[in-house]
């Protein structure tokens, strides 16, 4: 059959392509209702309308208006506005005040941007960080500016991590009453007074049952439903694993620690102990595999030096112990979760940066960077040049026309035809305008993350570590178990000057003075990583 048409509804599709057009809509957002001055949500919705009006977009539809958290993008106007553009077809820009007012979820949010440009053909645009998304550097920045605010967060959370594990360690529940139990100081952190309610007294019996009359949870969930207590077989097996219930305090914030409670406990500590030992009996595997454990971040992540594959993670129950281990049969390379952590976080040191280094690394760094965007610095001064010729031009023929040197009609055509031209250059200078700041925040991130890279990453979240270990490594790690070190083979461009620049500054005292032109210059081209050499423990011929 010479005829091929037919077969083309079998081809892959070409992504949609940005349709030019000029309909748009606002999306503007706050986390909470006393949030005010420029991000406030009626100065938001200003600064995006005149953001449209100088763009000459046509506003078509206006989402958000609310308060919703950012955290996650499960956000009711958010995904409002996102139906709205996908089942809408002449919509091409969604614009927002910043790209943190767009999502904090940063990997997430990055990827829900990425999605309508390529799927869609819907730029997502920020009124506060100039850039086009549609090249591969706009692109870049644009991700990372969404990581800026996921940090942002995590930042913020820290602080709260912090205060709420003193209270911990001081014996106060911080979060919500546990089943079982009423807070009779509610609202007053430090002040909880939590006790039995009448729940609380018949969950009791549940303990009684389990231990010493040895019922499975189907019927103990049966009995307790007689007494007007509803609980699945699920809820029960998480019930009598809280230590909570015989007054101790445990949590993933302080692992490894028991805390003596403050609050009323609802059962003894040998009732507790004997429900636990009747479900220690009961255990019959070795090991449980784990998909998704916060003590296991490097699962995936990690590969073996030998084979290739990527390592699993599982919990030796007996021990208690948490281990990574190859895939590949009869590997047999193995190694404790808090080992290869500790060994991850020697890598993770290599990034360190000292106060005082901090401002000269971020010199060098915008230096050896800018090579990638030497296009757009150059074709921005060459406009901005331009622009400044232009207006003198405007100033000299209102000079002349108020002299009287030139005519009214001659004026208004010189000045029309200047005016025109300024436009149109503020036009173009909009779309690499933020290249400066940008790559000055970018910076600035690479530099935050180093100046504590090891604990940041430790005290994150599954979610957190993983996206900073990918944005620092985006091909994983490789674990030698002969050597028992780590290495990778490629690392971020705006990380991967640091090592070698920390090392070479890390000679000179407080007040030597530094020679710059003796640190080397490790910038190549975009998408390809240099070499780590200094990096110990680390592939030096990748």
């Amino acid at each position: 059959m010479s005829d091929l048409s037919l077969f083309r509804q079998f081809a892959p599709q070409a992504p949609k392509q940005f349709q030019e057009g000029n309909n748009a809509v606002i999306y503007t957002r706050v986390s909470s209702a006393d949030q005010e001055d420029n991000t406030s949500l009626a100065s938001q919705k200003k600064h995006c309308e005149m953001y449209a009006d100088r763009r000459g977009l046509n506003v078509v539809g206006y989402f958000g208006g609310t308060y919703e958290s950012a955290k996650t993008d499960d956000r009711k106007e958010f995904n409002r506005m996102l139906t709205f553009v996908k089942r809408t077809k002449n919509i091409n820009y969604v614009i927002v005040y910043s790209y943190e007012r767009f999502s904090r979820s940063g990997i997430n949010g990055a990827s829900i941007a990425d999605d309508l440009l390529k799927k869609y053909g819907v730029i997502t645009l920020a009124t506060t960080q100039e850039l086009d998304p549609r090249t591969p550097s706009g692109s870049f920045q644009q991700k990372i500016l969404f990581l800026f605010g996921q940090m942002d967060n995590e930042l913020r959370r820290d602080k709260v991590v912090t205060g709420m594990k003193e209270l911990l360690m001081k014996g106060h529940w911080v979060w919500a009453a546990p089943r079982g139990y009423e807070d009779l100081n509610k609202g007053r952190a430090t002040e909880r007074n939590l006790i039995v309610n009448e729940e609380g007294k018949i969950l009791k019996k549940a303990f009684e049952w389990k231990a010493y009359n040895q019922l499975p949870n189907v019927e103990i969930a049966r009995r307790l439903k007689r007494l007007g207590v509803d609980i699945s077989e699920k809820r029960l097996n998480t019930l009598f694993l809280n230590p909570f219930y015989c007054g101790l305090i445990t949590s993933k914030m302080l692992p490894g620690q028991i805390i003596e409670g403050r609050h009323e406990p609802l059962i003894s500590r040998e009732l507790f102990l004997a429900v636990h030992d009747i479900r220690q009996e009961k255990r019959t595997q070795g090991f449980v595999h784990d998909k998704d454990n916060e003590n296991l971040p490097l699962k995936v992540f990690t590969k073996c030096d030998k084979c290739g594959q990527t390592m699993t993670g599982y919990l030796v129950k007996k021990k208690g112990i948490y281990y990574y281990k190859c895939r590949t049969k009869g590997c047999k390379v193995n190694r404790s979760a808090n080992a290869m952590h500790e060994l991850f976080k020697n890598v993770l040191k290599v990034f360190q940066i000292g106060r005082e280094e901090v401002e000269i690394i971020k010199v060098q760094l915008e230096e050896q960077i800018s090579v990638f965007f030497k296009s757009q610095v150059e074709n921005a001064t060459s406009l901005k040049i331009k622009l400044t010729e232009i207006r003198k031009k405007l100033d000299t023929i209102d000079e002349r026309f108020v002299v009287g040197e030139i005519d009214r009609s001659l004026y208004e055509k010189f000045k029309s035809k200047y005016e025109k031209d300024c436009f149109e250059i503020e036009q173009e200078l909009s779309k690499t305008g933020g290249y400066s700041s940008n790559l000055k925040n970018l910076i600035d991130f690479a530099v935050r993350m180093c100046q504590s890279p090891f604990v940041l990453w430790d005290s994150s979240d599954l979610n957190s570590k993983r996206a900073f270990q990918n944005l620092l490594f985006p091909e994983g790690i490789y674990y030698n178990h002969e050597l028992d070190l780590v290495r990778t083979s490629r690392i971020n461009t705006f990380f991967s000057p640091i090592p070698e620049l920390a090392r070479v500054l890390s000679g000179q005292k407080k007040r030597d003075s530094i020679k710059l032109d003796k640190i080397p210059a490790f910038v190549t081209q975009l998408g390809f990583e240099p070499r780590t050499p200094s990096l110990k423990g680390m592939c030096s011929t990748c």
